[in-house]
């Protein structure tokens, strides 16, 4: 198998759903005994202090009683397909991630009309 570099791993990530990531992820946790999340959770004050405040991380807490509503606003927002947006009003999760304030302030509105419960991180 061919060695990927840095830059062909960051382009196939961004092609990837959400749901995907989350599953990369998972496997890695399985394959390498090492939690992923864990080291970027503790690199984010690092990058946090040298990027300031200016970006923002929409976090989904729960879809509420309208999902219907919150999976279609998740799917204009987010472009992910149809199981993969009920995916994440069903487990919650970060919708969209290093956005600005005021964009992530504006996809939390929208949401949170749909009817979900969001958190800005």
């Amino acid at each position: 198998m061919a060695k990927l570099n840095k830059e062909d791993f960051i382009n196939a990530l961004k092609e990837m759903t959400i749901l995907e990531v989350k599953e990369l992820v998972d496997a890695m946790k399985e394959e390498f005994g090492v939690d992923p999340s864990a080291v970027a959770v503790a690199a984010a004050p690092a990058a946090a202090a040298e990027e300031g405040p200016s970006t923002k991380t929409v976090v989904l807490k729960d879809a509420g009683a309208t999902k219907i509503a919150v999976i279609k606003a998740i799917r204009e927002i987010t472009g992910l397909g149809l199981v993969e947006a009920k995916a994440l009003a069903d487990n919650g999760g970060n919708i969209k991630e290093n956005v600005s304030s005021d964009e992530a302030n504006e996809i939390k509105a929208k949401l949170e009309e749909a009817g979900a419960t969001i958190e800005l991180a």
